[in-house]
């Protein structure tokens, strides 16, 4: 470990964002972590290319560098340059080169995460060069540096959460990623696709649990290489992501800079045996994206359940873990006929209800659900559970975040639940004040209403919180602008 204990790396990781967040170019943690994350991404790909070379050479190939000559990081990040000429190589040489790439996966993923964008670079010279000296420190060889550099890239992440509300379109919590996983159960051999994998916490937290049953060579390449597919529309997300991914043991991550909803999934290009995700909502998307689907709407949490569908490998056994905001649940219309067509085609046999600042503090008060399905279908009928706030708590926050031990219970209660699905377990053990089974004639007797209403509440209980009254007419509110604007539309077009 060069000499460096787990607890001295990690203290100078975060000296590297002191300086980093004290330059005139990284006002917040947006600016210091992407910074860090690219100069990271270079010195690991300088690792992995020395690997990839030597492998190449045991084999008898010739290996063709991403990074060579002065593009090495060995020659340029190690060099003592002046300030000012150091800043003239990375703006005038590196950073065009790395826009500049292209011809396989690798190189076309890198090429498209600094392409589109202005590269975040310190204003100051001497700041990058101290923080070159700490980042090439970093042994990318050794277990022990990659782990400690992965637990404090994952406090960055949920840092980046508290102090940037925009970090919710991409960094799911940590607890609500593992549950999912759980529930979920991916085995090695079975792909894992996220079509909006962001941070790709759940791509890293499935690869962790496939992990554990690991036992030879042919299970490692297959985790390696033939195992996680993520995209993601913009760039720095999808840089966030791929760094993530490398520094908890993903050498060659598959993800992609793409906006997923541009395909045309009426002729998938490729299915999955397993999605998990947390797709963007609250997003609209014009003509062109909704022509891609056989059931028209402006809303992307619409357009993504739909696209999930069509990417889930015909076959049993392929399943989804997702998060969707309460909205999907009881909307019409279109919502309607998407989830008619899902209560059919898929057996939709779980619904977890999540309490109000689930996601705080990375997005406001949208109220959410997780929403688990399988192949082969019809649904015959779904389990709910509701996840209670801890007492005394009114929602979740930034302070009072929720935890893994929040879901304990619900743990208990679906493995009772997959047990009984199994025929192995009585229906009563999945039961209780806060979970409950309803048929799927209710639910096509509600109209495809598949929200979650606890029929265990007592009556003289059973209001909502004013959070939870808010976030209801906000969704309302959104069906009702959404209407308008088709009418606005079908109008305009009739009297042109």
């Amino acid at each position: 470990m060069n000499g460096q204990t787990r607890e001295t790396l990690a203290n100078e990781i975060w000296r590297a964002c002191d300086i980093l967040r004290s330059d005139n170019n990284c006002t917040g943690a947006m600016e210091y972590i992407e910074h860090l994350s690219w100069l990271l991404f270079l010195k690991f790909l300088d690792a992995q290319e020395e690997e990839w070379e030597a492998q190449a050479k045991l084999a008898g190939r010739t290996y063709e560098r991403i990074l060579d000559g002065d593009l090495r990081w060995s020659a340029w990040a190690t060099k003592d340059w002046p300030a000012d000429k150091l800043l003239e190589f990375v703006h005038g040489r590196l950073i065009p080169y790395l826009q500049s790439l292209g011809g396989d996966p690798l190189r076309d993923t890198i090429r498209s995460i600094f392409a589109e964008r202005n590269v975040i670079v310190c204003a100051s010279g001497y700041n990058l060069k101290e923080v070159l000296q700490i980042i090439d420190k970093i042994d990318f060889h050794n277990q022990d540096d990659i782990f400690t550099v992965s637990q404090v890239y994952e406090e960055l992440l949920r840092r980046l959460g508290n102090e940037n509300q925009l970090a919710g379109e991409f960094y799911t919590p940590r607890p609500v990623v593992r549950f999912v996983v759980e529930v979920v159960d991916p085995k090695i051999g079975e792909t894992v696709y996220d079509p909006a994998c962001g941070s790709c916490g759940f791509l890293v937290q499935a690869y962790l649990w496939m992990k554990r049953y690991e036992k030879t060579l042919e299970d490692h390449k297959i985790l390696q290489e033939r195992t996680f597919y993520g995209q993601e529309k913009k760039p720095i997300p999808a840089l966030l992501g791929l760094m993530n991914m490398v520094l908890h043991g993903i050498t060659a991550p598959r993800v992609i800079r793409k906006n997923t909803l541009e395909e045309n999934i009426r002729n998938p290009s490729e299915r999955y045996d397993v999605i998990l995700t947390n797709p963007p909502f609250g997003g609209k998307e014009g003509k062109h994206i909704q022509s891609n689907f056989p059931i028209k709407s402006s809303r992307t949490e619409l357009l993504f359940l739909q696209h999930i569908m069509k990417k889930l490998k015909p076959k049993d056994g392929a399943r989804c873990g997702m998060v969707v905001p309460e909205g999907t649940l009881f909307s019409g219309g279109a919502f309607a006929s998407v989830k008619k067509e899902l209560l059919e085609q898929f057996n939709l046999h779980t619904i977890v209800s999540l309490p109000p600042g689930t996601f705080a503090p990375y997005s406001n008060d949208v109220k959410t659900a997780l929403i688990f399905f399988e192949r082969p279908g019809p649904t015959k009928e779904i389990w709910y559970y509701e996840l209670p706030l801890p007492e005394g708590l009114k929602k979740f926050n930034k302070t009072n975040p929720i935890k893994d031990e929040h879901f304990n219970e619900a743990r208990e209660l679906y493995k009772a639940w997959l047990a009984y699905r199994k025929g192995e377990g009585p229906r009563e053990a999945c039961l209780s004040e806060r979970s409950w089974i309803v048929s799927v004639e209710e639910i096509k007797a509600k109209g495809y209403d598949l929200s979650a209403r606890n029929p265990n509440r007592k009556e003289a209980v059973d209001l909502p919180s004013p959070v939870e009254i808010l976030s209801s007419l906000l969704e309302r509110e959104r069906e009702i602008l959404d209407t308008l604007d088709e009418l606005n539309e079908i109008l305009g077009n009739n009297y042109k």
